[in-house]
């Protein structure tokens, strides 16, 4: 698969990942799913029921797709890692996005127990991917813990606010040896195109594509998007100049002497 993303052994060609809160039924989310060929779905395990008798979450994620419960709710490492230990139990695999925030108000992550369930996990043979602050050196502690990816916020979770941590995703990019994942607070398509340029492997998205007016095509924009911030990033986007630098010659065009003859 050209310029595929690699994760935890597995070829990963689609660079949205998606998460599947908020939608407003669960047969819009697979549309939306099924529109853009998502292959790394996240899910809340609370959200999964495999003994309903009506609905389940699962029943409406894309067979092909890599699913990864998320621990959100977590207040300490403890918390996360029964968690990820349960979803496993419960058939939801190997991969696990790790959200340990003890903050009501903005849910920022507790970098200290991140890493503590990080560590725990990695070594139970989990696929760790856990959410933090855009922090270089909690990211390395991370890495050297087992985390297959880092996931930094753009903004705080679900406020559409975009990318405010650009600067230190970006130095997160050119240091860290694993994929560089923007997580929380995209808004627009734009912001994720921004992630790509940046160099980040890939972004996930919940909030902006879930309570959109029409989420299957909002789902397409970003998309487009992440697939146009890729491209780029791979052309070699050229450094900015503080001068002005024409596209054309501004001499040779009248000839000196002939002017006025």
């Amino acid at each position: 698969m050209e310029d595929a993303l690699s994760i935890g052994g597995r070829s990963i060609g689609n660079r949205l990942f998606v998460g599947t809160g908020k939608f407003s039924s669960y047969p819009a989310m697979k549309s939306a799913l099924e529109r853009i060929g998502a292959e790394v779905v996240t899910v809340a395990l609370r959200r999964v029921d495999t003994g309903s008798k009506t609905e389940n979450i699962l029943d409406y994620i894309p067979k092909n797709a890599v699913l990864v419960p998320n621990t959100s709710g977590a207040r300490n490492a403890d918390e996360a890692v029964r968690i990820a230990r349960l979803a496993r139990s419960l058939g939801c695999g190997n991969w696990i996005k790790i959200e340990v925030t003890q903050d009501n108000k903005y849910l920022l992550p507790d970098s200290v127990e991140t890493l503590k369930a990080t560590e725990i996990l990695a070594k139970d043979g989990f696929v760790v991917l856990p959410y933090m602050s855009p922090d270089l050196s909690m990211a390395r502690r991370l890495v050297d813990a087992g985390a297959a990816a880092v996931m930094p916020l753009g903004s705080p979770i679900g406020t559409n606010r975009g990318l405010k941590t650009g600067e230190l995703v970006e130095i997160m990019v050119n240091e860290i040896n694993v994929p560089v994942i923007v997580d929380a607070g995209l808004g627009r398509p734009s912001d994720a195109c921004l992630c790509m340029e940046l160099g980040c492997a890939a972004v996930l998205v919940n909030t902006a594509i879930a309570i959109a007016e029409d989420p299957v095509a909002m789902a397409s924009a970003f998309n487009d998007a992440v697939k146009a911030g890729r491209l780029a990033y791979r052309a070699g986007i050229p450094a900015g100049g503080r001068c002005a630098s024409a596209s054309s010659p501004l001499t040779g065009f009248l000839r000196e002497g002939e002017v006025n003859k």
